[in-house]
């Protein structure tokens, strides 16, 4: 198999994508929401 840039950009762009899609099943889980609503409050805390 011959890797040409044509490949290699093709390559880059599908690994690209899966990281992004995996990125917002990580943001979107519902395991991480407390952290998240959590960290939402922070710049309201009048510590």
């Amino acid at each position: 198999m011959e890797l040409d840039i044509n490949t290699l950009r093709s390559i880059a762009t599908v690994a690209g994508f899966v990281t992004f899609i995996g990125i917002l099943m990580w943001a979107y889980s519902s395991r991480n929401a407390a952290d998240f609503e959590e960290a939402a409050k922070l710049p309201f805390d009048q510590d």
